[in-house]
């Protein structure tokens, strides 16, 4: 193997780990003598970094403050001097990226609720312009013995059909771009089935919920009224 002209011999190859909790790649990495490191690769004298294990979540405190000690004294700080180092928890590094995926998640599902309020306003202006535009069918329908529950159903099982519509092709339009994104940034993508049925679900209900008023508006037509319009 070759490393930035330097030959080196292989002399075995790590377990495979998958990503560490900040998203690196733990196996794509090349150990080799610090001294060779230091000396052929970087020209870098001093280490870097160091990783240091606890036994156990209670003993980290101790552990930081131990070793924040101890590099002051081989760093020969004095008391009033500040830390040339810094001591970083990566359990306090995962608290702030859980801290963030929760405020992206209460961000996309405020995202998700301002859009499904637009869809279900959508579909209740499109009712209300189909009940006006079929106002003489529906006075027909009434004249002829439907009730007012049979015009509530009909144009709730219409408001549905449309949201349901809608549900489906929200559902295969966010499939084909998550294949997509996966496909030109290799980046893999897991499509959670409970996900599109809550999809389709909401998408239901919306239509359910704003379909209802122009549907109770046309139930509640004068037959009279509706044949006489024009």
């Amino acid at each position: 193997m070759i490393i930035k002209n330097v030959p080196f011999q292989v002399i075995g190859v790590l377990t495979s780990k998958g990503q560490s909790g900040f998203g690196r790649d733990q196996d794509d990495f090349v150990i080799v003598p610090i001294s060779t490191l230091q000396a052929r690769l970087t020209g870098i004298a001093y280490v870097q970094s160091i990783l240091i294990s606890a036994t156990s979540p209670e003993t980290v405190p101790g552990v930081i403050d131990a070793t924040e000690r101890l590099l002051r004294i081989r760093h020969h700080l004095t008391a009033l001097q500040a830390d040339d180092f810094s001591v970083r928890n990566i359990s306090d590094v995962q608290q702030v990226r859980i801290a963030t995926s929760q405020t992206q998640a209460l961000l996309l599902a405020g995202i998700a609720v301002v859009s499904l309020v637009v869809g279900g306003i959508g579909i209740m202006n499109i009712m209300l312009v189909s009940v006006t535009e079929r106002t003489r069918e529906i006075g027909l329908r009434m004249a002829v013995g439907a009730k007012g529950r049979d015009i509530l159903l009909q144009f709730l099982v219409e408001a549905l059909t449309l949201a349901a519509v809608g549900g489906v092709i929200g559902i295969a339009m966010g499939l084909a771009t998550a294949e997509g994104a996966s496909t030109l940034a290799h980046w893999p993508v897991l499509i959670s089935p409970f996900s599109m049925i809550l999809g389709f679900t909401s998408a239901a209900l919306v239509g359910v919920v704003f379909g209802f008023y122009p549907a109770k508006r046309a139930a509640a037509l004068d037959p009279i009224v509706a044949l006489r319009y024009e």
